[in-house]
Formats: C-alpha cells, sequence, structure tokens
C-alpha cells in the first residue's frame, strides 16, 4: 500500500504532467514545414529537443546538451496560461512588454507550483535560467528556440512572415541576434538559405 505521502506525491506530480497536456492545445503563428497548419507549443518543445540532440555541433564547448534539452522541454509551458506571443506581432514589442513577462512569471508560479516543492523549484529554476539567456546552456537553447520557426517559415514558404510582412532586417534584429549569440555557424548558414525568401 503507497504511504499517504508519497500518495499525496505522485497527486501533484501527476496533476503537473496532465496540466502541461494543455501545451498541446496553444496554437502557434509557425506553420509546419509543410504549411498544412500551425504549429502547436507541445509540438514545438519536442522539436527543439530534437534540434538540440541533432545541432549539439553547433553548442561551444561549455554547454550541457542534457540540461538544454530539459530547458527547451520546459521553456514554453506558461504558454499554457499566456498563449503565444509572436515575436513579429504589433513590431515586436508585446513579445518582450514588461505585461507579458509578469504574466509569465504568475503562469510560472501556478504551474510549477502544482509539484512536489523540490522539483517545482528545479524545473522553475531552468525555466528562469532559459529567460535571463545569461549562461552557456540557455544561451544555446535560446538560439535554437528563435532558428527553429525561421527554418519552418522559409520550409513553409513565408509562413509568419508573410502574415506579418516581415522583413529581413526584422527578422536579423528580432532573431538573428540571438541565434549568432548562441550558434553563429547555424546562423550564418540559415541566412544564406532565407535571404532570397525577401528578395
Amino acid at each position: 500500500m503507497t504511504p499517504p505521502d508519497a500518495f499525496a506525491r505522485l497527486d501533484a506530480q501527476v496533476a503537473f504532467l496532465l496540466e502541461a497536456d494543455r501545451l498541446k492545445q496553444v496554437l502557434r503563428a509557425t506553420p509546419l514545414a509543410d504549411g498544412s497548419r500551425r504549429e502547436n507549443s507541445g509540438e514545438h518543445s519536442w522539436h527543439l529537443a530534437l534540434h538540440a540532440l541533432v545541432l549539439a555541433d553547433q553548442a561551444g564547448p561549455d554547454v550541457s546538451i542534457d540540461r538544454v534539452i530539459r530547458m527547451l522541454i520546459l521553456h514554453d509551458l506558461v504558454e499554457i496560461d499566456v498563449g503565444d506571443v509572436p515575436i513579429h506581432c504589433a513590431n515586436g514589442q508585446a513579445h518582450g512588454s514588461e505585461a507579458t513577462r509578469a504574466a509569465e512569471t504568475a503562469a510560472a508560479d501556478r504551474i510549477f507550483g502544482l509539484l512536489p516543492p523540490e522539483i517545482g523549484r528545479d524545473l522553475r529554476a531552468l525555466w528562469e535560467e532559459f529567460e535571463a539567456a545569461a549562461t552557456p546552456d540557455s544561451i544555446f537553447a535560446k538560439a535554437l528556440d528563435r532558428v527553429q520557426p525561421v527554418l519552418l517559415n522559409h520550409a513553409a514558404g513565408g509562413g509568419s512572415w508573410t502574415d506579418y510582412n516581415v522583413t529581413l532586417d526584422q527578422v536579423e534584429s528580432r532573431v538573428g541576434v540571438k541565434v549568432a549569440r548562441g550558434a553563429p555557424a547555424l546562423w550564418a548558414h540559415v541566412r544564406a538559405r532565407i535571404a532570397p525568401f525577401f528578395g
């Protein structure tokens, strides 16, 4: 028989996992590569974890791919409450606004607070590290988070770039700078691929 404390702990863990399933309902601005529909945030998180595995050779020497994958799986859980805020909407202002950051912090409080305290603290710390983008692991994770939509938009024939009338300069300033910071060779390669789209 499961002791009461262990039962309560498992109950909290299961509650968090079921809540995390709601991430699959959050639609992003970015389409799938075939352009057939918009990607959801659960798919995005899985795809980024795969990016980290496959593009590990683009990471700096101090990067732990295991930690990067853990960050990428967690990084968008706050979208369960906040939704996806496209980087190119409203001239890019809403994406990094104080209001958005405050809403995401409140969401992190609620969602990670569902877990047993020691698990919630550890996962919340990884989320905060990703958001700050100040460590080698989080800088690389942020680079992958920024480059994946670029690859999907390009493959889909424009995707959200077309929807938001995005220019190459906007891609460079809002996305490229962060990708180049964590994976410079990757950004040079991707930029060369996408430049012809913008004519």
